[in-house]
Protein backbone atom coordinates (compact mmCIF):
# COMPACT_ATOMS: atom_id res chain seq x y z
CA UNK A 1 0.00 0.00 0.00
CA UNK A 2 1.43 3.37 -1.00
CA UNK A 3 2.42 5.56 1.92
CA UNK A 4 0.38 8.47 0.60
CA UNK A 5 -2.79 6.34 0.76
CA UNK A 6 -1.99 4.64 4.07
CA UNK A 7 -4.70 5.20 6.63
CA UNK A 8 -3.07 7.11 9.50
CA UNK A 9 -4.92 4.89 11.97
CA UNK A 10 -2.51 2.09 11.06
CA UNK A 11 0.36 4.28 12.19
CA UNK A 12 -1.42 5.02 15.48
CA UNK A 13 -2.09 1.30 15.96
CA UNK A 14 1.56 0.33 15.42
CA UNK A 15 2.68 3.07 17.81
CA UNK A 16 0.17 1.93 20.42
CA UNK A 17 1.42 -1.66 20.18
CA UNK A 18 5.06 -0.53 20.25
CA UNK A 19 4.51 1.49 23.42
CA UNK A 20 2.10 -0.85 25.21
CA UNK A 21 3.93 -4.16 24.84
CA UNK A 22 7.16 -3.14 26.64
CA UNK A 23 5.10 -1.72 29.50
CA UNK A 24 3.41 -5.11 29.94
CA UNK A 25 6.35 -7.40 29.13
CA UNK A 26 9.87 -6.18 29.97
CA UNK A 27 11.93 -6.66 26.81
CA UNK A 28 15.25 -5.45 28.20
CA UNK A 29 16.81 -3.87 25.13
CA UNK A 30 20.58 -3.25 25.43
CA UNK A 31 21.37 -0.19 27.57
CA UNK A 32 24.65 1.70 27.44
CA UNK A 33 25.57 2.93 30.91
CA UNK A 34 27.10 6.34 31.52
CA UNK A 35 29.99 7.26 33.77
CA UNK A 36 27.79 9.17 36.22
CA UNK A 37 25.45 6.21 36.78
CA UNK A 38 28.39 3.83 37.16
CA UNK A 39 29.84 6.18 39.80
CA UNK A 40 26.67 5.90 41.91
CA UNK A 41 26.65 2.13 41.48
CA UNK A 42 30.32 1.86 42.46
CA UNK A 43 29.79 4.02 45.53
CA UNK A 44 27.21 1.55 46.82
CA UNK A 45 29.34 -1.44 45.79
CA UNK A 46 32.41 -0.13 47.64
CA UNK A 47 30.55 0.54 50.90
CA UNK A 48 31.34 -2.22 53.46
CA UNK A 49 28.49 -4.50 54.48
CA UNK A 50 26.84 -3.43 57.71
CA UNK A 51 27.43 0.28 57.07
CA UNK A 52 24.58 2.73 57.61
CA UNK A 53 23.54 4.91 54.67
CA UNK A 54 20.87 7.57 54.21
CA UNK A 55 18.44 7.92 51.31
CA UNK A 56 16.19 10.98 51.28
CA UNK A 57 12.95 10.83 49.30
CA UNK A 58 12.61 14.48 48.33
CA UNK A 59 9.78 14.26 45.81
CA UNK A 60 6.03 13.81 45.47
CA UNK A 61 3.72 11.78 43.17
CA UNK A 62 4.19 14.29 40.31
CA UNK A 63 7.80 13.09 39.91
CA UNK A 64 7.07 9.45 40.67
CA UNK A 65 7.51 8.10 37.09
CA UNK A 66 11.17 9.17 37.01
CA UNK A 67 12.32 9.02 40.63
CA UNK A 68 10.37 6.02 41.93
CA UNK A 69 12.34 3.49 39.80
CA UNK A 70 15.56 5.03 41.13
CA UNK A 71 14.44 4.65 44.73
CA UNK A 72 13.44 1.06 44.14
CA UNK A 73 16.71 0.14 42.42
CA UNK A 74 18.83 1.87 45.06
CA UNK A 75 17.03 0.13 47.92
CA UNK A 76 17.41 -3.22 46.15
CA UNK A 77 21.13 -2.62 45.74
CA UNK A 78 21.55 -1.54 49.38
CA UNK A 79 19.61 -4.55 50.64
CA UNK A 80 21.67 -6.94 48.53
CA UNK A 81 24.91 -5.34 49.78
CA UNK A 82 23.64 -5.76 53.35
CA UNK A 83 23.67 -2.01 54.07
CA UNK A 84 21.46 -0.52 56.76
CA UNK A 85 19.25 2.19 55.27
CA UNK A 86 17.93 5.30 57.03
CA UNK A 87 15.10 6.86 55.03
CA UNK A 88 14.23 10.53 55.43
CA UNK A 89 12.14 13.05 53.49
CA UNK A 90 12.38 16.81 53.03
CA UNK A 91 9.04 16.71 51.18
CA UNK A 92 5.82 15.70 53.00
CA UNK A 93 4.81 13.10 50.38
CA UNK A 94 8.29 11.57 50.41
CA UNK A 95 7.28 9.34 53.32
CA UNK A 96 4.48 7.81 51.26
CA UNK A 97 6.81 7.37 48.26
CA UNK A 98 9.31 5.46 50.37
CA UNK A 99 6.69 3.28 52.04
CA UNK A 100 5.20 2.41 48.66
CA UNK A 101 8.56 1.03 47.50
CA UNK A 102 9.26 -0.74 50.79
CA UNK A 103 5.88 -2.49 50.70
CA UNK A 104 6.57 -3.57 47.13
CA UNK A 105 10.03 -4.93 47.97
CA UNK A 106 9.09 -6.72 51.19
CA UNK A 107 8.15 -10.06 49.54
CA UNK A 108 11.50 -10.13 47.70
CA UNK A 109 13.53 -9.44 50.86
CA UNK A 110 11.75 -11.28 53.68
CA UNK A 111 14.97 -11.40 55.72
CA UNK A 112 15.12 -7.62 56.02
CA UNK A 113 13.68 -6.50 59.35
CA UNK A 114 12.31 -3.03 59.99
CA UNK A 115 14.29 -1.27 62.70
CA UNK A 116 17.30 -3.54 62.23
CA UNK A 117 18.03 -3.31 58.50
CA UNK A 118 16.07 -0.21 57.50
CA UNK A 119 13.96 2.50 59.07
CA UNK A 120 11.75 5.32 57.78
CA UNK A 121 12.34 8.37 59.95
CA UNK A 122 9.67 10.36 58.12
CA UNK A 123 9.32 13.97 57.00
CA UNK A 124 10.87 16.99 58.65
CA UNK A 125 10.28 20.53 57.47
CA UNK A 126 13.10 23.05 57.36
CA UNK A 127 15.27 21.94 54.46
CA UNK A 128 18.83 23.09 55.06
CA UNK A 129 18.18 23.87 58.73
CA UNK A 130 16.97 20.30 59.29
CA UNK A 131 20.05 18.85 57.60
CA UNK A 132 22.34 21.05 59.69
CA UNK A 133 20.59 19.85 62.86
CA UNK A 134 21.04 16.23 61.74
CA UNK A 135 24.75 16.85 61.35
CA UNK A 136 25.04 18.07 64.94
CA UNK A 137 22.73 15.63 66.70
CA UNK A 138 20.62 13.26 64.62
CA UNK A 139 18.40 12.11 67.47
CA UNK A 140 17.73 15.69 68.43
CA UNK A 141 15.84 16.30 65.19
CA UNK A 142 14.42 12.76 64.78
CA UNK A 143 13.03 11.68 68.13
CA UNK A 144 10.68 9.08 66.58
CA UNK A 145 10.32 7.29 63.27
CA UNK A 146 7.41 7.76 60.85
CA UNK A 147 5.35 5.29 62.89
CA UNK A 148 5.88 7.15 66.15
CA UNK A 149 8.36 4.64 67.60
CA UNK A 150 10.91 6.38 69.88
CA UNK A 151 14.33 6.43 68.26
CA UNK A 152 15.82 4.84 71.39
CA UNK A 153 13.76 1.72 70.69
CA UNK A 154 15.07 1.29 67.14
CA UNK A 155 18.11 -1.06 67.22
CA UNK A 156 19.90 0.25 64.12
CA UNK A 157 19.66 3.86 65.34
CA UNK A 158 21.44 3.32 68.67
CA UNK A 159 24.88 4.17 67.26
CA UNK A 160 23.73 7.03 65.00
CA UNK A 161 24.72 10.39 66.50
CA UNK A 162 25.48 12.51 63.42
CA UNK A 163 26.74 12.31 59.84
CA UNK A 164 30.00 10.73 60.98
CA UNK A 165 28.06 7.50 61.49
CA UNK A 166 26.64 7.53 57.95
CA UNK A 167 28.65 6.22 54.98
CA UNK A 168 26.93 8.22 52.24
CA UNK A 169 23.81 10.24 51.45
CA UNK A 170 21.61 9.94 48.36
CA UNK A 171 18.87 12.47 47.65
CA UNK A 172 16.12 11.57 45.19
CA UNK A 173 15.31 15.14 44.37
CA UNK A 174 12.53 16.84 42.40
CA UNK A 175 13.54 20.36 43.42
CA UNK A 176 14.01 22.40 46.56
CA UNK A 177 14.61 21.41 49.25
CA UNK A 178 16.65 18.53 47.87
CA UNK A 179 20.03 17.64 46.49
CA UNK A 180 21.53 21.13 46.64
CA UNK A 181 20.84 21.41 50.36
CA UNK A 182 22.29 17.95 50.99
CA UNK A 183 25.43 18.84 49.02
CA UNK A 184 25.98 22.14 50.82
CA UNK A 185 25.52 20.72 54.32
CA UNK A 186 26.13 16.95 54.41
CA UNK A 187 28.81 17.17 51.71
CA UNK A 188 30.59 20.51 52.09
CA UNK A 189 30.15 21.07 55.83
CA UNK A 190 30.35 17.52 57.18
CA UNK A 191 32.41 15.82 54.48
CA UNK A 192 29.96 13.04 53.65
CA UNK A 193 29.87 11.45 50.21
CA UNK A 194 26.69 12.67 48.51
CA UNK A 195 24.95 11.45 45.36
CA UNK A 196 21.57 12.03 43.81
CA UNK A 197 18.86 11.05 41.38
CA UNK A 198 16.95 13.89 39.73
CA UNK A 199 14.20 14.44 37.16
CA UNK A 200 15.16 15.11 33.57
CA UNK A 201 14.33 18.83 33.76
CA UNK A 202 16.64 19.28 36.78
CA UNK A 203 19.74 17.72 35.23
CA UNK A 204 21.19 20.93 33.78
CA UNK A 205 21.04 22.73 37.14
CA UNK A 206 22.58 19.82 39.07
CA UNK A 207 25.25 18.67 36.60
CA UNK A 208 27.77 21.40 37.62
CA UNK A 209 27.92 19.81 41.07
CA UNK A 210 29.14 16.62 39.35
CA UNK A 211 31.41 17.76 36.52
CA UNK A 212 32.81 21.10 37.64
CA UNK A 213 32.73 21.26 41.42
CA UNK A 214 33.03 17.50 42.06
CA UNK A 215 30.65 17.77 45.01
CA UNK A 216 28.40 14.94 43.86
CA UNK A 217 29.46 11.34 43.34
CA UNK A 218 27.74 10.57 40.06
CA UNK A 219 24.14 11.28 39.15
CA UNK A 220 21.04 9.35 38.05
CA UNK A 221 19.46 11.57 35.42
CA UNK A 222 15.78 11.03 34.64
CA UNK A 223 14.21 7.81 33.43
CA UNK A 224 17.29 6.84 31.43
CA UNK A 225 19.49 7.07 34.53
CA UNK A 226 17.04 4.85 36.42
CA UNK A 227 17.05 2.30 33.58
CA UNK A 228 20.86 2.27 33.53
CA UNK A 229 20.94 1.57 37.27
CA UNK A 230 18.39 -1.22 36.91
CA UNK A 231 20.63 -2.72 34.24
CA UNK A 232 23.74 -2.52 36.46
CA UNK A 233 22.07 -4.26 39.41
CA UNK A 234 20.41 -6.85 37.16
CA UNK A 235 16.82 -6.00 38.12
CA UNK A 236 14.97 -4.54 35.11
CA UNK A 237 11.88 -2.65 36.19
CA UNK A 238 9.56 0.16 35.18
CA UNK A 239 12.40 2.41 33.99
CA UNK A 240 13.67 -0.31 31.66
CA UNK A 241 10.14 -0.85 30.36
CA UNK A 242 9.76 2.89 29.80
CA UNK A 243 12.99 3.11 27.83
CA UNK A 244 12.04 0.03 25.80
CA UNK A 245 8.70 1.65 24.92
CA UNK A 246 10.43 4.89 23.96
CA UNK A 247 13.00 3.07 21.80
CA UNK A 248 10.36 1.00 19.99
CA UNK A 249 8.21 4.07 19.36
CA UNK A 250 11.20 5.86 17.83
CA UNK A 251 12.01 2.79 15.73
CA UNK A 252 8.44 2.58 14.38
CA UNK A 253 8.47 6.27 13.48
CA UNK A 254 11.81 5.89 11.67
CA UNK A 255 10.51 2.88 9.73
CA UNK A 256 7.45 4.81 8.55
CA UNK A 257 9.64 7.77 7.56
CA UNK A 258 11.87 5.45 5.51
CA UNK A 259 8.85 3.79 3.87
CA UNK A 260 7.36 7.20 3.07
CA UNK A 261 10.58 8.45 1.48
CA UNK A 262 11.09 5.29 -0.56
CA UNK A 263 7.52 5.47 -1.83
CA UNK A 264 7.91 9.16 -2.65
CA UNK A 265 11.05 8.64 -4.75
CA UNK A 266 9.56 5.60 -6.49
CA UNK A 267 6.45 7.58 -7.46
CA UNK A 268 8.57 10.51 -8.59
CA UNK A 269 10.70 8.23 -10.76
CA UNK A 270 7.58 6.61 -12.22
CA UNK A 271 6.14 10.04 -13.10
CA UNK A 272 9.31 11.00 -14.96
CA UNK A 273 9.14 7.83 -17.04
CA UNK A 274 5.52 8.50 -17.94
CA UNK A 275 6.43 11.99 -19.14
Amino acid sequence: MAAKTLDRRWIFLFLFIGVALPLIFVIGLPIETTENVRAVYQMVEDTPAGSTVLISFDYDPASKPELHPMGRALLQHCFEKDLKVIITALWPMGVMMANDILDDLQPSYPNKVYGQDYVNMGFKAGGMVTIQAMGKHFKGIYTTDSNGTPVENIPMMKHIDNFENIAFVISLSAGAPGVKEWVQVAGDTYGRQVSSGVTGVSVSSVMPYVNEQKQLTGLLAGLKGAAEYEYLIGHPGTATSGMDAQSLAHLIIIIFIIIGNITYWRNKKKQKKEV
